[in-house]
């Protein structure tokens, strides 16, 4: 991502405790964006939520039946995300897919991953 393309953070809505298979679909969502070679992404544990389907997800004492919400947000160019959210159609336990324009005001150099 340069300095001149227009910043878009896509969000990705889901719950700890989704499965794809037997990979979980917040590592899997991540592990994509990598592979992608998308700018990052960040996945948020939130304490409590609910969705379209109406059953509250949750962060619940001592972690018995604990399924809290997850937001993951990646930030690239509009293009890449749209691209990016394309390849995420076989994940049926995504509940909501949101991209925004956003302006960034600080971003470290780019690393070579190892």
């Amino acid at each position: 991502m340069t300095e001149f393309e227009q910043p878009m953070r896509l969000c990705i809505y889901t719950d700890e405790g989704a499965q794809a298979g037997d990979e979980r679909v917040v590592d899997l969502v991540v592990r994509r964006a990598w592979r992608a070679g998308l700018a990052g992404a960040t996945a948020h544990r939130g304490r409590t939520g609910f969705g379209s389907g109406k059953a509250v997800h949750e962060h619940r004492l001592f972690g018995i039946d604990d399924n809290p919400p997850v937001v993951i947000e990646i930030i690239d160019a509009g293009e890449r995300l749209r691209a990016f959210a394309s390849t995420l159609a076989d994940l049926r336990d995504i509940g909501l897919i949101t991209i925004e324009q956003v302006e960034v005001i600080r971003r470290r150099p780019v690393h070579d991953r190892a």
